[in-house]
């Protein structure tokens, strides 16, 4: 089983080790509450090492990716990111979300789901086969390592960290190549999965680990993945093999990664038929009581007054919320927010509320 490269040395600042998306990664350090409260208080820093990277290089990059996305790439600008969008399949079923990074029209570097990453080097190789697409492509994730600084304070400790003029990136910008007293470092942007200001960096495992070590030594906390999970659903944001899959489209998951009207790309016609009849079954999100000791789960289904509307498909503890909330699938017919309805969890039922995402205003 691969293991993010930081591993040991997390470890010896408390990480928990746990498994995720098939990788040996840190969960927490202790206390996922006070990780999460960090985030949206002050910074925490993450290691994300387990995400996929893929650079895509070659006179035909433009071409091959706006062929295999379905947002339109001529909106893509460089040293910018461009996204969220994703890989369709032929009925426009999610193969997984990605952000693009556009260094040139003829060099970009796609940041995946860690459970995607080979499906995805494979979907590429596929259509650069099938096309005679003029791109080589190469998959970075095992050579560098992935860091978040996330939260308000971000932009003061890393102006701390002398990381060139980093802080004063806009949003979704980013620097590549900059040559810090650290080493090197392939790229940073002002990005992030939590809904809070913030930075990521890819470098090299030996720089990443000079840059964790000075960052936790200026009072960045460290925080792990079962703090980012509560933290990006308090955000409504998906997580791939659970809120979103092969069988799931953008529509119905409310998740613009699509421009409306593009041709030619993969899935593109399958969803502007999709669009044309209408969906059955629409994401919300949904927040339990206060007291309420209970997480929603996965296959959870989803009641209004007996009959199922619904089914839960992730939920976590919401420490900023002080409650249990969740994500999932109703009906397009009772996608009501504000509306009550029932989870049930063994047997029993709890009360939620069908609410829109965010639910908390950031």
């Amino acid at each position: 089983m691969p293991r993010i490269p930081l591993m040991e040395m997390l470890k010896g600042y408390g990480g928990d080790v746990g498994v995720f998306a098939g990788f040996e990664t840190i969960m927490s350090y202790g206390d996922p509450f006070s990780e999460h409260m960090a985030v949206r208080s002050d910074a925490a820093l993450f290691d994300i090492s387990h995400m996929g990277r893929i650079l895509v290089e070659g006179s035909d990059a433009f071409e091959l990716l706006d062929k295999l996305v379905p947002k339109d790439l001529g909106e893509s600008k460089d040293k910018s990111m461009f996204g969220p969008t994703a890989f369709l399949n032929e009925k426009g079923g999610f193969k997984d979300d990605v952000m693009l990074y556009r260094f040139a029209e003829d060099r970009w570097l796609i940041v995946c789901n860690a459970i995607n990453r080979e499906k995805i080097y494979g979907w590429l190789g596929e259509w650069i086969s099938r096309g005679g697409y003029r791109v080589s492509i190469k998959d970075i994730t095992m050579d560098t390592a992935m860091l978040a600084l996330q939260g308000p304070n971000s932009p003061r400790y890393l102006s701390r960290l002398w990381l060139g003029d980093a802080e004063t990136l806009k949003p979704l910008e980013f620097l590549e190549d900059l040559e810090t007293q650290f080493g090197r470092v392939k790229v940073i942007s002002r990005s992030g999965w939590t809904g809070e200001d913030g930075f990521e960096i890819i470098a090299s495992p030996s720089t990443a680990s000079k840059i964790l070590e000075e960052a936790r030594s200026i009072g960045v906390k460290l925080a792990g993945l079962i703090a980012r999970d509560s933290l990006r659903l308090e955000m409504g944001y998906v997580l791939y093999g659970e809120d979103i899959e092969e069988d799931v489209n953008p529509l119905e998951a409310r998740y613009w990664v699509f421009t409306r009207g593009k041709g030619g790309c993969i899935g593109c016609e399958a969803l502007r038929e999709i669009g044309r009849r209408g969906v059955t079954r629409v994401r919300y999100m949904f927040r339990l009581k206060k007291g309420v000791r209970i997480i929603p789960r996965k296959g959870y289904r989803v009641l209004y007054e007996g009959e199922e509307i619904g089914y839960i498909t992730s939920g976590a503890y919401s420490p900023y919320l002080e409650r249990p909330i969740a994500m999932g699938y109703v009906r397009s017919s009772h996608a009501l927010p504000g509306m009550s309805v029932d989870i049930e969890v063994r047997g029993r039922l709890y009360e939620a509320k069908i609410l829109d995402y965010p639910l908390i205003k950031r």
